[in-house]
């Protein structure tokens, strides 16, 4: 009965209710970024200071990530999406009523980041992977796009409503979208993924799983470091390209039009990158994007000029769509679908973990300098250690596989 389902029509329905999802519900990790410049006028403090509230939210991301999976794993994904549509809604109005900085990075990292956005991510893209085998690379990349078409729409809109009716009625809009929109999607989502049958019990004595010759939990572990390497260089970009607007005198809105770019080139990456990870598996596709994006990174040191930007942004976006995605197919791929929820949400916290340890040392670079320029370096060693891995978890794949087949 399970396999009629699987890559059906109802998978398919199943993913566009994903994507809808993730397009509200991973507003707060943008709209963070285009308050910024607003939020450290009114509460007058330092660029490492104003990134505060975006390392809240990632950290409540990090959190909330594994608390959601394992709700997804034991109730089904449709329990955590509820609890983070309501908790984004209430996470809004909190934020547009804070009196400081912290209060303000609380609201986010509490109620939009942890209970709020952390639903509609590693869960849904768990979810999406338990419904598709033959499609399963591209299902998951699409899965994972949401965030990505959130961060393609939003910031243009955002900056609007920031410019024309300040951050805080911004935040209070922003709640009202999230119930009115998310609520009746989630509740679609009751029916629980298939799921194979209960594997029988090992033998006594029977040597326990090896993926990639790793213990299971040393894999965890790996790919954890990898998703925290990749995305403390991902994160200059993609926090600070408004904020880097705003000194070099192009102004907020080109900032949000940028990111906006960069997001939008990051949708087509990951939709590319579905395809190609169908044919070559997640590790193959995880190297492959981690080089790309050291390429993009380079590239943004010597472009200060309004067009290079957007070109550079454009670029940035297209070379490393693929890597967030490539986490969550490397745990399919290596562990049992009944952990999928809980693998997943640990593999994205430490990409978010990444998100949030590279935002902050973007921000206290810059106050060090006066520039990103260290920023950028800083990111591009970071993006050496996640390629390095990444190629070095391939290798061992490649010679696990050969070793099974010789044994087989």
């Amino acid at each position: 009965m399970a396999d009629d389902v699987i890559d059906s029509p109802i998978a398919w329905r199943r993913l566009v209710a994903a994507i809808a999802l993730a397009t509200v519900g991973s507003v707060p990790m943008w709209s963070v970024v285009v308050v910024l410049p607003a939020v450290q006028a009114e509460f007058g403090t330092a660029r490492a200071g104003a990134s505060l509230p975006y390392t809240m939210t990632m950290v409540g991301f990090v959190v909330g990530g594994v608390l959601m999976g394992r709700l997804a794993d034991r109730f089904g994904v449709m329990v955590p999406v509820l609890i983070g549509t309501v908790s984004m809604a209430l996470g809004g109005i909190a934020a547009a009523m804070a009196p400081s900085l912290m209060t303000f990075g609380l609201a986010y990292g509490v109620l939009m980041g942890c209970f709020g956005s952390a639903a509609v991510f590693g869960p849904l893209v768990a979810d999406t992977s338990l419904w598709f085998d033959k499609r399963r690379g591209i299902a998951v990349a699409l899965a994972a796009s949401g965030n990505y078409l959130a961060g393609a729409i939003w910031p243009p809109v955002l900056q609007w409503g920031v410019a024309n009716y300040g951050w805080r009625d911004t935040h209070v809009a922003l709640s009202a979208v999230a119930l009115v929109t998310m609520l009746p999607i989630a509740l679609t989502l009751r029916r629980r993924a298939p799921m194979p049958p209960p594997r029988p019990a090992a033998a006594k004595g029977a040597a326990p799983a090896m993926p990639l010759g790793l213990t299971p939990g040393t894999l965890q572990f790996v790919i954890g470091v990898a998703g925290v390497a990749c995305c403390v260089a991902m994160a200059m970009p993609q926090v600070h390209i408004v904020a880097l607007c705003v000194d070099l005198g192009y102004g907020a809105q080109r900032g949000a039009e940028m990111l906006s770019v960069m997001l939008a080139a990051g949708i087509i990456s990951r939709l590319s990158f579905g395809l190609v990870m169908d044919r070559i598996g997640g590790l193959a596709t995880l190297a492959l994007g981690s080089a790309l994006q050291g390429v993009a990174l380079l590239l943004f040191l010597p472009a200060d000029g309004m067009v290079a930007l957007y070109v550079v942004s454009a670029v940035f976006g297209l070379f490393q769509g693929g890597i967030v995605p490539s986490y969550a197919m490397i745990v399919r791929e290596n562990f049992p679908p009944e952990e999928a929820g809980t693998r997943v949400g640990i593999a994205f916290a430490a990409t978010l973990l990444g998100m949030a340890l590279g935002g902050w040392m973007a921000g206290a670079l810059f106050d060090a300098t006066g520039s990103y320029r260290a920023a950028m370096w800083n990111g591009i060693a970071w993006n050496l250690l996640n390629l390095s891995i990444a190629l070095w978890l391939l290798r061992r794949g490649i010679r696990w596989r050969r070793a099974r087949l010789a044994t087989a």
